[in-house]
């Protein structure tokens, strides 16, 4: 076997837990978690069934790993954004609401994760406590930055705001639930809903 063909099947190795669990994702999203089969999933990615429970044992551990899997994936491109803000706090924050509500708000895989923690939280326990340390707050704690940066600045007041960050994230919140209710069939202008939210959560700061 020559190197090149080594060097490319180790690469398909190393990718083939993400299809998998892409192809879950769908499966789950399709079906729900009860009714989905590792050997539809096992069908979607391209594999064999002994495949899929070479990566993950059970059809539990496929379902949690999904949901990391997806939520994780926005967390670096948050990260990054942050640090390219420039100007005030000010202008920071409405940066930062505008880039994180649109990505809640109109990102399909980031609706549907918050679905699947709805319906099946109750069976998952383990699993919403670990996607609130791995993403809810490493999410609030860049929002807290900014803020704080803004309250030593004397841009915004220390209010209780400040102490509740999960506030602001909330109409992104009510955006996602409006979608999963309603979807296209009652029209919801996120556009400005944002600017809505932002308005008011920047006078509610405001010094």
């Amino acid at each position: 076997m020559s190197p090149q063909t080594k060097k490319t099947r180790s690469r398909r190795k190393a990718e083939r837990p993400a299809e998998i669990l892409d192809a879950a994702f769908e499966e789950f999203v399709q079906h729900g978690y009860s009714a989905t089969r590792l050997e539809d999933v096992a069908s979607r990615a391209g594999v064999t069934k002994g495949t899929v429970y070479f990566y993950f044992d059970a059809k539990e551990r496929v379902f949690e790993e999904m949901v990391r899997h997806k939520s994780q994936t926005f967390l670096p491109d948050l990260a990054n954004y942050v640090g390219t803000l420039q100007g005030s706090y000010t202008e920071r924050l409405r940066a930062l609401v505008a880039f994180t509500y649109r990505h809640i708000a109109e990102n399909r895989e980031s609706r549907e994760v918050l679905r699947f923690l709805i319906s099946e939280g109750g069976r998952f326990p383990e699993l919403v406590e670990r996607h609130y340390d791995e993403f809810v707050m490493p999410m609030l704690e860049q929002f807290k930055t900014v803020i704080d940066g803004g309250v030593a600045a004397g841009e915004f007041r220390a209010t209780p705001a400040t102490e509740f960050i999960e506030v602001i994230m909330s109409p992104s919140l009510l955006v996602c639930l409006w979608s999963m209710l309603f979807g296209t069939r009652k029209h919801f202008d996120i556009g400005r809903f944002t600017e809505a939210s932002t308005d008011l959560l920047l006078h509610g700061l405001a010094k």
